[in-house]
């Protein structure tokens, strides 16, 4: 595949010449890669996970050098020069190596001593940097104890102690919430005025769309290079918005997903948006009556279309499903006046709602804010100190073993057994979920089918890519075919087309009847949801559908909101509520 270049000439900070790089005998994780990067400049380096973002990020701080090809920073080689480099730039790496049980200010103290900064400089640069990002009232705090917006603005706090030419953020943003991530961003924006040169790595695609220019990788290849209105013009005229659609939305997704002609759909709150290709007309055989209108392209529509389309709208998971699940006359998950503290800190106060068989749920809000307390709670993981959680009618306090075998559950990191192989991870899921004889080996033998695990059953779980991670992770927690469904971010750094899948899979079985709890940063994912609940501060602050939210912060400004809009709106909002 050609990469597409701008070659509009500028001051390079960062010059990549064929740079190649192999860890061990597999296929290389960067192959001849070349490009550049501009100072006064935010350059996106842009991919999934394992595209190759961390090796080159690496490569450029000097701290390894390429198999072939050259990498070479503020004029001087890595090879030679790796000191001179790393004392002019900056870098937070993806795993920021905060000490927890250090304060805020401590963590500032030590990283100082590490890159040699004068006392006497030191009390007027903290003053400067906590100010810059807003931690100055949180100084004495443990670094522990902060949120997970609040530990990568300490991060780059720590990454700027000597005020460098080129900044190397490798992922700041990942499972950070909407709002810290835009935090994060204006902070960035003020150090390109300044000249500084940025690298800001992300599989967050949305985010390539605020870069200035973009080097978009995937499997280790330069795929393209320049700005990124550049990539989504590659889909312009070709994206639909499917609005007053009768029925189902998701059977009709699923439908048109399978179509000659559509690269790519999901759903957009109560509309379907759609991908098609070159000279496609607007018109597709299961609309029916509804409305079919232009869209406005998107990064990810591009990189999509660049890798051939989505997965199509066929579910072998929820066909699998061998009948509609019995439907309840009650809800199938319930939060009635849910409480839980720890110590005099109370993290989630007073939630309640409902969710009947077959929909989508999202808990949604800032990082700390109670959600992913709330969770915890409604799957048995923690005890709540107030209030009553439900599943499938099975009370958690008293009948909680009842409760887990109702329900399957996916973890917001990868939570299986990283030295079991893909086999004996199915076998001892199977088994927890109480399957036994003819029938576990059925099961097991389907999610093997289902989800391609053939020629990697022997690898450790550990050893997978983060995609067949994910797979692994869904195919144990429907291995029982439970009534619920508990997601706890679980698509956060895959790559698209496996995002697809799984949400392919999960509007299948929501459509056979299986109820769904979600936790998710993404807000395209949101949109899924058919209800959801906000929360901050331990407390729900809104309650509806997608669309009811997004409507319920229009302004003249900004007629036409997006998720992330009313996510911000709402949240300043419930602020500027409890200020008054």
């Amino acid at each position: 595949m050609n990469v597409v270049a701008d070659t509009a000439l500028a001051a390079d900070f960062v010059r990549l010449d064929g740079v190649t790089k192999r860890f061990g005998q597999g296929k290389p994780a960067l192959d001849q890669v070349s490009g550049s990067i501009r100072g006064g400049e935010i350059t996106g380096l842009v991919g999934p996970d394992g595209a190759g973002k961390t090796t080159l990020i690496r490569l450029m701080t000097g701290l390894m050098v390429p198999d072939i090809g050259g990498v070479e920073v503020l004029g001087f080689g890595t090879r030679e020069r790796s000191a001179e480099i790393q004392a002019a730039i900056g870098y937070m790496p993806q795993r920021f190596g905060l000490y927890e049980d250090l304060s805020v200010q401590e963590n500032l103290e030590l990283y100082a001593d590490l890159r040699g900064l004068p006392k006497q400089d030191r009390a007027t640069i903290f003053d400067e940097l906590l100010t810059f990002t807003d931690l100055k009232r949180f100084s004495t705090r443990l670094s522990g104890k902060l949120s997970g917006g609040m530990k990568q603005k300490l991060g780059l706090a720590c990454a700027l102690l000597k005020k460098p030419r080129l900044l190397l953020l490798d992922e700041p943003g990942v499972g950070v919430d909407p709002i810290s991530r835009r935090d994060l961003w204006k902070m960035v924006e003020d150090l390109i005025k300044e000249g500084v040169g940025v690298v800001w790595s992300t599989a967050y695609l949305d985010e390539a769309e605020a870069c200035d220019r973009v080097l978009l990788l995937n499997d280790g290849k330069l795929l393209f290079s320049g700005k990124p209105q550049q990539m989504t013009d590659r889909v312009k005229g070709r994206v639909f918005r499917v609005s007053g659609v009768s029925g189902r939305r998701r059977t009709m997704l699923a439908k048109l997903l399978d179509e000659d002609g559509i690269v790519d759909g999901g759903i957009q709150g109560e509309a379907i948006r759609l991908v098609t290709t070159p000279g496609r007309e607007a018109r597709f055989a299961a609309s029916g009556d509804a409305k079919v209108g232009p869209a406005e392209p998107r990064f990810e529509d591009a990189f999509v279309d660049m890798l051939g389309g989505g997965p199509g709208g066929r579910s072998r998971l929820a066909e699998a499903q061998a009948s509609l699940v019995a439907r309840r006359e009650g809800p199938v998950i319930e939060a009635k006046g849910l409480v839980k503290r720890f110590g005099d800190f109370t993290a989630a106060d007073n939630i309640t709602f409902e969710i009947p068989s077959g929909e989508i749920f999202g808990l949604l809000g800032p990082n700390g804010a109670g959600k992913s307390t709330t969770f915890k709670m409604l799957c048995g993981l923690l005890k709540p100190t107030g209030g009553e959680g439900r599943v499938a009618g099975f009370d958690l306090r008293r009948d909680a073993a009842q409760a887990r075998n109702r329900l399957g559950y996916m973890a917001q990191k990868f939570s299986l057994y990283g030295d079991l192989s893909v086999r004996q991870n199915l076998q001892f899921f199977a088994g927890v979920y109480g399957l036994t004889g003819s029938k576990k080996r059925e099961r097991i033998e389907l999610m093997t089918s289902i989800f391609d695990f053939g020629p990697r059953l022997s690898m450790s779980a550990k050893d997978l890519p983060l995609g067949l991670k994910q797979r692994l992770a869904l195919a144990c927690a429907v291995m029982h075919e439970p009534q619920a469904l508990f997601l706890d971010e679980p698509t956060s750094g895959v790559d698209p087309i496996t995002r697809r899948e799984f949400w392919t899979h999960i509007n299948g079985l929501v459509e056979k009847g299986v109820t769904v709890l979600v936790t998710t940063h993404f807000m395209d994912e949101a949109e899924y949801c058919d209800r959801i609940s906000l929360i901050y501060r331990g407390r729900s602050i809104a309650l509806g559908s997608p669309d009811e939210l997004k409507a319920s912060v229009v302004t003249e400004e900004n007629p036409d909101p997006t998720m992330e809009d009313a996510f911000i709106a709402l949240v300043q909002g419930s602020e500027t509520r409890d200020a008054k």
